[in-house]
């Protein structure tokens, strides 16, 4: 689905991708791991559009997408979410989610003046998929509370939410268990693995939780240095010299990467 062909990303005398590799399967669940400046987070805003490559390529289904900027790529299906949620604090839960969708009838003036009929069809529309989103992802009290009032989790959900609003083929999740904890982890972790395999999402999950890790991924590709190091199935990676090298070699201890 998404292939990477030696992508660099330099930053002045910084490379902080240094010729990554790598390919996405459609249907699966990707874990990228690595130490802390292996370039994993760069990577993911290159494919996404938030960063241009210094060179390289990136193809979805074998059309180059490199470069294209995030709101071109969101049309395409490929989604990105972030370490730390970007929500609209001052708006619901509800109204987040009803925003997310491109090309709303109330965006034009036009409409907005005589169309007010269409306007309120859509919204009720908007509603109802934004309510079967907060069903899906066991939210729903939390409809009407202001976004901003929420958990770190829960923003997590909420952000995870959105792409459930739009067509999403593809979504790339940057530390999604971070500052989260272990029950809601595992309340996100079902919600992964159910739009996985009842809606055919692929994802890409960036996560050091190497128990989050296992129970969602195959393959697991390992960063270090800007590079691919190696890939495999979880256990593969944990076995793999250059992989323990790695993260030993950044003063980890060996229980990090075990899990």
């Amino acid at each position: 689905m998404i292939v990477v062909d030696d992508i660099h990303k330099h930053f002045g005398g910084f490379h902080a991708v240094d010729g990554a590799s790598l390919t996405i399967r459609e249907g699966s669940i990707t874990g990228l791991i690595g130490p802390n400046g292996a370039g994993k987070t760069t990577l993911f805003n290159v494919i996404a559009g938030l960063l241009p490559p210094t060179s390289g390529r990136v193809t979805m289904h074998g059309e180059d997408i490199t470069g294209l900027p995030p709101h071109a790529l969101f049309h395409k299906g490929l989604l990105r979410t972030f370490q730390i949620a970007h929500e609209f604090h001052s708006m619901t839960v509800r109204e987040n989610l009803m925003m997310v969708p491109g090309n709303q009838s109330g965006e034009t003036l036009w409409n907005a003046w005589f169309r007010r009929g269409m306007i309120a069809s859509e919204e009720v529309a908007l509603r109802r998929k934004s309510d079967e989103v907060l069903d899906f992802l066991t939210i729903a009290h939390l409809a009407d509370e202001k976004a901003g009032n929420l958990s770190g989790g829960q923003k997590k959900l909420l952000e995870l939410g959105r792409t459930m609003m739009v067509d999403a083929r593809i979504v790339f999740l940057d530390e999604v268990g971070a500052g989260v904890n272990r029950t809601l982890l595992m309340t996100i972790a079902d919600a992964i693995l159910r739009l996985n395999r009842e809606r055919g999402y692929t994802f890409v999950v960036i996560e050091h939780d190497m128990d989050f890790i296992g129970k969602l991924c195959d393959p697991v590709i390992c960063m270090a240095e800007g590079r691919v190091l190696a890939e495999g199935t979880l256990e593969e990676i944990k076995a793999n010299e250059q992989v323990i090298e790695a993260y030993l070699g950044t003063g980890l201890k060996n229980k990090e990467l075990a899990g």
